[in-house]
């Protein structure tokens, strides 16, 4: 707040120096009439002063000048009292809207600069003022071309200002999607190998009530882990610092994939995990990775489990590879796929495509089903 104060002080200091320009150029200009001191110095004082204040009242400023341009007509002084009125006419054309008859801006401005110069290399026959009516063709031409110039600023700083909420606005919703995403692989993988422990305890409760023990057990550490990465996402959701929490967590990678196997394996998914880095892929490229194995094995788990999985990742030549592949259903597992699935195969591809990769899905050659990304980087 203090350097845009100190900045306007600059430029109305700028208006300053302008005005006392625009005051000696009659004296000092070879269009001066002939007559007293007084008839030039009084009618350029009067159209220059005001302009000290053309950016803190623009309005009142130009229809001064310009009243005063208007009335130096006759005494030969308007080609000068013209120019500070199309000083003046700069702020207000900032601030006005565009002209009645359309996006004329260009044409305006050019004509009105060529009139300028066509006056300017023909002068006047009669005295270097010019007639009355050269004078106020000139003054025309003059507002007309720094009318058009002021339209074209403004319509520019429009533009940019529209470009800049329409990209504020698509970052505001690619990262609404993200979160959406983030919330749903959180609440899907844990929610589902929950649901998998669940009608496992509840099929052994009576008869294997020790298998059951193990199935509330993994159910109560999938249950913690799903609430600590969910209050991590919506303290990010409210814009928090975490300070409160113990700070945040740090974003998910590659060196979090054996705790997804842990979590699967609780859910009687064997997984037999292969990653190959021998560079980090970024941050970003690395959560993808992870959401996708994520999402892998939360499908395998509700869909497949018992069964066993095989995860290879691999980061080299600037491609992150990531392979899922199980071998399908082995028998003794849920009676069927639990419900609330659907959006897990769109939330993986979205993932890839987000950062220029392929993503491709189906069963695999010897039976079950093979999930492989590739994510350039």
């Amino acid at each position: 707040m203090v350097r845009q104060a100190r900045s306007v002080r600059q430029l109305v200091l700028l208006d300053v120096v302008a005005a006392l320009g625009f005051a000696v150029l009659p004296v000092l200009s070879p269009l001066r009439p002939a007559g007293p001191g007084w008839a030039v110095w009084l009618p350029a004082a009067a159209a220059a002063l005001p302009l000290a204040a053309r950016r803190i009242r623009p309005w009142p400023v130009f229809l001064a000048v310009l009243a005063v341009a208007v009335a130096s007509v006759p005494l030969g002084l308007a080609p000068t009292a013209f120019l500070a009125a199309a000083f003046a006419a700069y702020p207000v054309a900032l601030l006005a809207g565009p002209p009645p008859f359309g996006r004329g801006a260009a044409v305006i401005g050019g004509t009105s600069a060529a009139g300028v110069v066509l006056l300017a290399v023909g002068g006047s026959p009669h005295y270097p003022g010019g007639t009355q009516a050269v004078q106020v063709l000139f003054g025309v031409l003059v507002l007309g071309a720094t009318w058009a110039v002021g339209l074209a600023v403004r319509e520019r700083r429009e533009g940019v200002r529209r470009t800049i909420e329409q990209a504020g606005e698509r970052a505001r919703r690619e990262e609404r999607l993200r979160i959406a995403r983030d919330i749903h692989d959180v609440v899907t993988h844990s929610v589902g190998l929950i649901a998998v422990k669940a009608g496992i305890a509840n099929h052994v409760a009576a008869t294997r009530p020790e298998e059951a023990g193990l199935a509330l057990t993994a159910i109560e550490e999938i249950s913690r882990k799903a609430l600590s990465d969910l209050r991590a996402t919506l303290v990010v959701l409210r814009g928090e610092d975490g300070s409160e929490g113990g700070g945040l967590r740090p974003a998910r990678g590659l060196a979090d994939l054996p705790e997804l196997v842990r979590a699967a394996e609780l859910a009687g998914v064997r997984v037999e995990l292969t990653t190959r880095c021998a560079v980090e892929p970024p941050g970003g490229v690395a959560l993808a990775g992870y959401r996708i194995v994520q999402e892998a094995l939360t499908n395998t788990a509700k869909h497949a489990a018992p069964t066993r999985c095989r995860v290879r990742v691999v980061a080299a030549d600037g491609e992150l590879t990531v392979e899922a592949a199980d071998d399908g259903p082995s028998g003794g597992g849920p009676a069927g796929p639990v419900p609330g699935g659907g959006l897990g195969l769109l939330g993986m591809r979205e993932r890839a495509h987000a950062h220029g990769g392929t993503l491709t899905a189906g069963p695999g050659d010897g039976g079950g089903w093979t999930v492989r990304a590739v994510l350039p980087y």
